[in-house]
């Protein structure tokens, strides 16, 4: 193993798990499409200025045209809408059952490829841990829900949050095998910003929001979105995807941590029932409890 690995995995961990404390700050003085809106814009001007480094402002525009309707696809599905659906329903429940309804996205990765990939094959320990994985989403929606219904709604938000995300992980692997992985962020970005930034302008706010959650729109854009990928990606040119997305299984236990110290969330029982069966089921379905064989690598996306 390279040296660093560690330290940058739990760097990455700490990044993307404190989008969800950073995502209940903003919502305070505005609205989820105008916070994720905002957190984009930030994200574009990042990247659009890393590629623009790296290949030319001319060759960066011609990738990005090239890129077309990939880029679309996956600006709606893996950017835009989960985004959305995840803001929205953090003003329904805790930062940390967000993180954990997160956490499920794997395990509908695999779901979604026993339909649209027709190679893919689940018996054995996968079928296991596709069922733990069902089963700890099912604790963590209709098992005594923080919220009651409202609750049970902001959680199936998330959920539905991690279904595009997969949608869009099986999307990349089917369409992008070969593409960069900055340009397919880039383009991801860009696109998820021209599709929401309508919904953030009707539902902005009407007064000037206060500095905390503009300080915490630009810190999801530049850190959590922009920082957060590009570190991603350098973790997996060094230590490959199976390494890399073990970050998985750190967000959501961080995310808790982050919840209950800043925010005074109440880590719940069903929490962390619902929390062990989802990542058990992932371990499981990923094969990365069986270290003897060839492990598949966990998608991880930006929350």
């Amino acid at each position: 193993m390279r040296r660093g690995y560690v330290p940058s995995l739990l760097l990455l961990a700490l990044i993307w798990g404190s989008s969800f404390m950073f995502i209940e700050f903003a919502l305070d003085d505005l609205s989820p499409a105008a916070t994720m809106a905002g957190r984009l814009l930030f994200a574009s001007a990042a990247l659009g200025g890393v590629l623009v480094a790296r290949r030319g402002f001319g060759q960066a525009v011609r990738c990005l045209k090239e890129f077309g309707r990939a880029g679309v696809v996956l600006g709606v599905i893996s950017t835009a809408l989960p985004f959305w659906l995840i803001a929205w329903g953090q003003t329904r429940i805790d930062s940390g059952i967000a993180a954990i309804g997160n956490a499920s996205m794997p395990i509908f990765v695999a779901l979604l490829a026993i339909r649209f990939m027709p190679n893919e094959r689940v018996t054995g320990q996968r079928a296991l841990g596709l069922a733990l994985g069902i089963v700890g989403v099912g604790v963590l929606v209709g098992v005594d829900p923080a919220g009651g219904w409202a609750g049970a709604v902001g959680t199936l938000a998330v959920i539905l949050a991690a279904i595009s995300y997969a949608a869009g992980s099986l999307y990349s692997q089917h369409k992008l095998d070969n593409a960069s992985g900055l340009l397919v962020s880039t383009a991801s970005v860009l696109w998820g910003t021209v599709a929401i930034l309508p919904f953030g302008v009707a539902q902005g706010p009407t007064s000037m929001p206060g500095w905390q959650a503009i300080l915490s729109v630009a810190v999801l854009g530049l850190l959590g979105t922009a920082v957060g990928l590009l570190m991603y990606l350098r973790l997996l040119e060094d230590h490959g995807s199976s390494k890399a997305s073990l970050v998985v299984y750190l967000l959501p236990v961080i995310a808790l941590v982050y919840g209950a110290v800043f925010l005074d969330e109440p880590i719940r029982v069903t929490a962390l029932v619902g929390l062990a069966l989802i990542l058990g089921g992932v371990a499981l379905a990923s094969g990365l409890v069986r270290p003897l064989r060839r492990q598949e690598p966990v998608p991880a996306p930006s929350p």
